[in-house]
């Protein structure tokens, strides 16, 4: 165990036993980190994935793990102090305490009311919330640890510090496409994340992977598109996270939503408490009852462009495009315009987006030479899978209510162009 008294082990369904140290079960049992046990992980996801009801707190701790497996990787930690190396498991743990109910749907309301994101929220409570306190007291700067978590510590010469946690390859999306596939038996995750790890080095100040571990990098990105499609942007999981961000919507000024003012109001909010709040308000009351009874919204149009631009997502990039367009097929459908909603995930649109997912980023890559020496490559370079990867990938889909499918689906197949068959199969 790196720095500090060890406390003990806990029994990960993914990982294994995870070891903790003493000031890492403090946080653990600190109010900020047990409410993560009221956060799902995948919300909406449970209306396709029986089994996707794990929680933002055990995804916290497999990220804490796999950054001290990182961080033991000789390659980092001939670069890191004992305190750097204690300081990345820290973030790491308290990277996603700042999320809201229902994770990255609340992320709809923060952003277009609040111009916040879950990162901002993070480093907020863990600056101003018992955190700071259980932090301080026990020899760390809480202040350094907010900034690596969101990956804003910027220290000079150490690019690789924030990018452990936030970088194309960082520990968070490792755990989570394993954890994910491994709670809704997608099974796409089966990827040697160790391997990746293991090969993972500091090129330049910034976190790099070698090219022997190529084979494994290519099964993670492929892994990464798969659990977007399948799991992430699923339409029916999608239709359930819709009809959350439209209730919160609703109710967000009646229940306070928006207009907590300390850290203990925001975590205040969690699955649990907000859902009651949201079946008790009349504004929302409907949506809920009809969640409750999977009474979900229909995808009446589906379609995805496979394109090497960017075309598709600038078109529906501005609001009053996507209102013009709405507005359209609404009328060619003879139905008002609330009963249709475009929904595209590469651009922050209900509920949230998913555009880093679709569109694989360029990761650094090198190859020693027979001197040792570190020669950077570029991925596109050296992979083709991941060149044929890089055409972006723009889903647009239409929903509306069950009753005015048809003729929402007609209306939209007017606006947007045809269906292909793959796409009226109903799930």
């Amino acid at each position: 165990m790196v720095m500090g008294q060890r406390w003990g082990e806990i029994k990960d369904p993914v990982h294994g036993y995870i070891y903790v140290a003493q000031i890492e079960k403090d946080i653990i049992d600190s109010f900020p980190m047990q409410r993560l046990h009221r956060l799902r992980q995948l919300a909406g996801a449970e209306y396709v994935y029986p089994g996707a009801n794990h929680t933002r707190f055990e995804h916290s701790l497999g990220t804490m793990y796999l950054a001290q497996r990182l961080t033991m990787n000789s390659n980092l930690s001939q670069h890191m102090t004992e305190e750097e190396i204690q300081l990345v498991r820290l973030a790491a743990l308290l990277h996603d305490v700042g999320h809201g109910p229902f994770s990255h749907v609340f992320e709809h309301l923060l952003e277009k009311f609040l111009d916040k994101t879950h990162e901002e929220i993070t480093g907020w409570i863990i600056r101003k919330s018992e955190l700071h306190d259980i932090l301080e007291n026990s020899g760390y700067d809480a202040d350094t640890v907010a900034k690596l978590a969101t990956g804003s510590l910027h220290r000079k010469g150490k690019a690789f510090l924030d990018q452990v946690v936030q970088s194309a390859i960082d520990v968070d999306k490792l755990d989570f496409i394993v954890r994910d596939t491994f709670h809704t038996g997608a099974e796409y995750g089966n990827i040697d994340i160790f391997r990746i790890i293991h090969m993972i080095d500091v090129l330049d100040e910034n976190l790099a992977v070698n090219s022997g571990a190529l084979s494994a990098l290519e099964s993670f990105m492929l892994a990464r598109i798969e659990s977007f499609r399948s799991i992430y942007f699923h339409r029916v999981s999608r239709a359930a996270q819709i009809m959350l961000a439209m209730a919160m919507e609703k109710a967000k000024d009646e229940l306070g939503l928006v207009s907590f003012k300390s850290p203990e109001e925001y975590l205040s909010l969690n699955d649990y408490t907000v859902w009651t709040m949201l079946k008790l308000c009349e504004k929302s009351r409907k949506i809920m009852e009809n969640l409750e009874r999977r009474k979900l919204l229909k995808c009446a149009y589906d379609q995805t462009f496979y394109v090497k631009d960017k075309t598709v997502a600038k078109l529906f990039s501005t609001k009053e495009i996507r209102n013009e367009m709405r507005d359209k097929i609404a009328e060619l459908a003879r139905v008002e315009p609330r009963f249709v909603v475009i929904d595209v995930p590469t651009l922050p649109s209900v509920p949230y987006h998913h555009s880093a997912i679709m569109e694989p980023m360029e990761i650094p890559m090198f190859y020693k030479g027979r001197d040792g020496r570190k020669v950077p490559q570029r991925l596109s370079e050296i992979s083709r899978i991941f060149e044929a990867l890089r055409g972006f990938i723009n889903v647009v889909r239409v929903y509306t209510e069950e009753k005015y499918r048809e003729k929402v689906g007609e209306g939209a197949t007017k606006m947007l162009g045809e269906l292909p068959y793959s796409a009226r199969i109903s799930y």
